[in-house]
């Protein structure tokens, strides 16, 4: 059921690596006869209905049918800035005492008190996605660093090393936003002939994304280059290039592949894409869960991969697999080390 994909380089091969927090611990264990039933694991994303997290949901329903008595249940707030109601149903379900329970943290330092509050009451808790601060338990996600000082190379590429760009951010304070602007403006740092004239955040919303990139244009007339830094951002950013008849004129590099993002890569309002493995993350994350519970394996964190897809390669089957990850076509790699336990 694995299909090879090629991962870049600076993410290495995706397979299991220390924890970033070393002797860090899911939690204990609940003993054989406790676990003998059917398990209820809880995953919760950082929020519901976006195209993203309906991939990671796609990946822990596909681990959960080919495992005997699972039961993955689903559940996540409105918007990602609703932190507060996130710990509320967190918290909801470790007074439940669910099996397991997996989360993408809203915020890397509100959450750290629920990832306590299930190790306290010995429920197992993986994080994906996005992480807490510190990270004590183990976490399945994008080398989030590496994706974006990939956009800076690409950046450079595609304006021959010399222009000004702008970053569009999601929500300050959330692990994964704060390491992609990390890796964004560590990476600028590689190519003097590039210059960062703005950064703002758009809340995780496309039509804030889409006032966001519209004042920055307005201010900045002359703009060569935008990174959108996740699926929202990416495509408030391309209505505005296209609203402005900026197509193929400015290059704007996005992050995920939402359907809209891919035809706009195909239409060429986007240059490029950085691709995560959501439907990696909610699989293997699932079956490590199920693992640790039963039998005590050992979970470390796992580096998923990133892609880079562009209009030259998206058609290629391997991306495609990326692009539209399904159960009956998974994109997991050959050296996946969770899939030697699903039937």
């Amino acid at each position: 059921m694995s299909l090879s994909l090629l991962v870049l380089a600076a993410c290495g091969s995706g397979s299991n690596t220390e924890s970033p927090s070393p002797g860090a611990s899911a939690g204990e264990s609940p003993s054989a006869e406790e676990s003998s039933g059917t398990l209820q694991i809880a995953v919760v994303p950082k929020a519901v209905g976006f195209d993203y997290w309906t991939h990671v949901k796609a990946g822990a329903e596909c681990a959960a049918s080919k495992l005997d008595g699972v039961n993955v249940e689903w559940n996540g707030v409105s918007a990602e800035t609703d932190i507060t109601q996130q710990v509320d149903m967190l918290n909801g379900y470790i007074n439940q005492h669910v099996d397991g329970l997996i989360y993408a943290a809203t915020d890397s330092k509100a959450l750290v008190s629920v990832t306590k509050n299930a190790q306290d009451a010995k429920i197992p808790v993986f994080n994906i996605d996005s992480g807490t601060d510190p990270q004590n338990v183990p976490i399945f996600a994008t080398d989030n660093i590496a994706g974006a000082k990939h956009v800076a190379k690409l950046m450079n590429q595609y304006l021959d090393g010399k222009g000004t760009v702008a970053l569009i951010e999601f929500q300050p304070g959330s692990m994964t936003n704060d390491q992609r602007k990390k890796g964004f403006t560590t990476g600028l740092k590689d190519y003097p002939g590039l210059e960062l004239v703005a950064d703002q955040a758009d809340g995780s919303d496309a039509n804030k994304a889409l006032t966001v990139a519209n004042n920055i244009l307005t201010a900045h007339p002359d703009l060569d280059g935008i990174f959108g830094s996740n699926e929202p951002s990416v495509i408030g950013a391309s209505q505005a290039v296209k609203q402005r008849g900026l197509s193929g004129k400015i290059t704007l590099v996005g992050w995920d592949a939402a359907p809209d993002e891919v035809k706009s890569l195909g239409t060429g309002e986007i240059s490029a894409l950085i691709v995560q493995n959501p439907f990696r993350m909610g699989f293997d994350s699932v079956v490590a869960m199920v693992q640790h519970i039963r039998n005590g394996v050992e979970v470390k964190s796992e580096d998923t991969g990133i892609y880079a897809v562009t209009t030259d390669n998206m058609n290629e089957e391997k991306y495609q697999a990326i692009l539209d990850p399904s159960c009956s076509n998974p994109p997991l790699p050959d050296d996946d080390p969770w899939l030697q336990y699903v039937q």
